[in-house]
């Protein structure tokens, strides 16, 4: 290029240039591009969440009826532990209202949960509801429960007896009892 025209020199370089590029330009027509596709156009998902599995089951789930996916199987148990008020014998008026409360422990390996409930078996309502929701408690606790009662209106010896029920409706444990003498 020493003894070219400037204008030559420069004809040549662009030749050069375009004879070594024009083989690099017509490649990408050629030779086929990698496919690569858009974010979920092939119909995956871009994200999929974790989803939890507990290893231990929750108290909700833990004394479910065999009919309601029951978790486990457990035993129900109610032990009657003291009179809280009422002790048996007491003496009431005619149509009082009385709070009767006993302790128990939750003797299973059940928990109390939603469907369990204290129904009566014998004797008198005392103006209660015959079924009661049993108070919720983890197996192996003790709890207390309460009824809400009228004494009746005839003098006399009453005796109102209950019994812990399954969410199955089997019942379970010992009997509890209110025994009053209304004068």
């Amino acid at each position: 290029m020493n003894g070219m025209k400037p204008w030559k020199a420069r004809k040549l370089l662009f030749l050069l240039i375009a004879i070594g590029l024009v083989p690099l330009v017509f490649a990408g027509c050629i030779y086929p591009r990698p496919s690569r596709l858009a974010p979920g156009s092939d119909l995956t998902p871009m994200f999929i969440p974790p989803e939890l599995n507990p290893v231990t089951p929750t108290p909700e789930t833990a004394a479910q009826p065999a009919g309601n996916s029951q978790v486990q199987d457990c035993i129900n148990n109610l032990k009657f532990l003291t009179d809280i008020t009422i002790p048996d014998g007491t003496v009431a008026k005619v149509g009082e209202a009385m709070e009767k409360k006993w302790d128990v422990e939750n003797g299973g390996t059940c928990n109390w949960v939603s469907g369990y409930s204290l129904r009566l078996i014998a004797g008198g309502s005392l103006g209660a509801n015959p079924e009661q929701a049993l108070i919720p408690a983890l197996a192996g606790s003790k709890t207390t429960i309460q009824i809400n009662l009228l004494a009746p209106t005839v003098p006399g010896d009453y005796r109102s007896a209950w019994q812990a029920h399954s969410p199955d409706g089997q019942p379970f444990g010992d009997v509890i009892y209110l025994q009053i003498r209304v004068e």
